[in-house]
């Protein structure tokens, strides 16, 4: 059985919503409110992480709002340019400390980014089935984004997120237009691998 999307398979089968999710860069600029996103939060709020450390943060701003000039100016100018028109931009955070149940000191993480990518995931998902979209990028500047958020020494800025409704490809510029669909993904046989890497 095979699952089915505009220009993707799926080799096994695979709940749609998860085939479904892709990220657009032509948003529609449309307003996002504020019960939605917490919709969004809480969706990410339950992702797996060790110890149930929970170590995500995410630092948020509505289009429209003096916040949100203020995040946008962490991007670098090819992704500002399409994030303008999304309703919400984020920034996922990770903590880089961890305090292990039983201690009174924290100790540096090490599964601080893998944790806060389960919890982008679920969020991910979670807009999936809202009818909306997402788009992660690794595209900023990592010393502005640090101050931005108020990161500081602690937390690690993982990525910035655009969330909104999908507008018209057309706005796009040409080289991004071109870009807009849902992308493939490698074969399972390049990337699960029994016992060991090839």
């Amino acid at each position: 059985m095979t699952t089915d999307v505009p220009q993707r398979t799926a080799d096994h089968p695979i709940d749609p919503d998860i085939l479904a999710r892709w990220s657009p860069r032509a948003f529609d600029g449309s307003t996002l409110d504020d019960a939605t996103l917490a919709t969004l939060f809480e969706a990410a709020r339950w992702a797996p992480s060790a110890f149930n450390a929970q170590p995500w943060r995410f630092v948020y701003a509505h289009r429209g709002t003096p916040e949100w000039e203020v995040l946008l100016s962490a991007l670098v100018p090819r992704n500002a340019a399409w994030v303008q028109h999304a309703s919400v931009l984020l920034f996922v955070l990770s903590d880089t400390l961890f305090l292990a149940p039983g201690q009174t000191e924290p100790v540096p993480a090490t599964t601080n980014s893998f944790d806060a990518g389960a919890a982008w995931a679920l969020l991910a998902l979670q807009a999936q089935k809202l009818g909306l979209h997402t788009h992660a990028m690794a595209g900023f500047d990592r010393a502005r984004a640090t101050e931005v958020t108020g990161a500081g020494d602690r937390f690690r800025v993982e990525a910035a997120v655009a969330i909104g409704r999908k507008g018209d490809p057309a706005a796009l510029p040409e080289p991004l237009r071109a870009r807009e669909f849902p992308s493939p993904r490698r074969p399972l046989a390049e990337t699960a691998h029994r016992g060991r890497l090839p």
